[in-house]
This record gives structure tokens, C-alpha cells and sequence, in this order.
């Protein structure tokens, strides 16, 4: 039986590690664009890798929210963070939600997640 991935491990200054991280990371938030039922045309997935210092961040933006993964290298920021937006223009947006790495674990879970901050939004 195939391990999940260790999303605890930090990826700063590991190179395969990065890109692991970058792969996975993609891949559930596609599963999580197809559990919202977005159209391709519908989001975007940016995936930028950042310095040799930090995990860079994979981006799920849609005209109502992003969801992005990430690994802060101090302090706070190590996780899932979900805000509305007004736009795929939108990079600042609403209030912060941070989920821990885990919850890309559960699709169904973070889905349901993402729409209540989404129906949360002014």
C-alpha cells in the first residue's frame, strides 16, 4: 500500500523534496477543483517554487476564493490557506482561513471548508 505524503516534512533546501511537495500539492487541489465542480476555464493553478529557503506556494484561484498550500519558513503560514477574492485579479482578498497540510488529505472535507467561507463572504 502506497504512503501519503509526509506533508509535515520541510521541503526548504531539498530540492526533490520541493518538487514533491509542488506535485502533490497540485494534484489535490485539482481533486479539489473537480469536488467543487469548477470548469477548467473556471480557475487557475499556479504553482511558484520560491527561493532554495522556502516550499514557494501552489495556488487554486477562482473568481470567489483561492486556495493555496504552503509551508512558512518561521512562525505562522505552515498549511492550507483558503480567502475569498473579487477576481482572479484579486491576490490580497478577504479574511485568512488556515487549515493544517493534512486537510489536502480529505478532499471531501476541505471542500466542504471551502464552500462555507465562500458563503461566509460579504
Amino acid at each position: 500500500m502506497k504512503q501519503p505524503f509526509d506533508w509535515s516534512r520541510p521541503v526548504a533546501y531539498s530540492e526533490e523534496r520541493k518538487r514533491q511537495f509542488h506535485l502533490h500539492a497540485r494534484g489535490r487541489l485539482r481533486a479539489l477543483a473537480d469536488a467543487l465542480k469548477l470548469s477548467a476555464d473556471s480557475y487557475e493553478l499556479r504553482s511558484n517554487p520560491g527561493g532554495i529557503a522556502v516550499s514557494g506556494e501552489i495556488t487554486l484561484h477562482t473568481e470567489r476564493v483561492y486556495v493555496q498550500v504552503l509551508q512558512a519558513c518561521v512562525g505562522v503560514g505552515w498549511g492550507v490557506l483558503v480567502r475569498t477574492c473579487k477576481g482572479r485579479q484579486d491576490h490580497t482578498g478577504g479574511a485568512n482561513h488556515w487549515l493544517p497540510l493534512a486537510a489536502l488529505n480529505d478532499t471531501a472535507t476541505l471542500s466542504r471548508y471551502v464552500r462555507k467561507v465562500m458563503e461566509r463572504a460579504p
